[in-house]
């Protein structure tokens, strides 16, 4: 089985969350990756991801783009 990715990079709020949620809603137990460039969709993504009780870390891939890997 293979990660669920998301690639958000080059949009804005809300399509970010939008497409997490939509991972979010087909969450099997593996980690899901998301990729962004916008500082703001970080936050955003981190707060909608803790409030549905998964937890989140970040890492920086670039100056501008973030991997976000999200799991229950």
């Amino acid at each position: 089985m293979s990660n669920t990715q998301v690639d958000a990079r080059g949009r804005s709020c809300p399509e970010p969350v939008i497409l997490t949620k939509k991972a979010l809603d087909h969450y099997n137990g593996e980690a899901i990756k998301v990729l962004v460039d916008l500082e703001v969709a970080v936050e955003n993504i981190r707060r909608f991801a803790e409030n549905k009780g998964f937890t989140m870390s970040v890492s920086k891939l670039s100056d501008e783009d973030y991997q976000l890997t999200i799991k229950k």
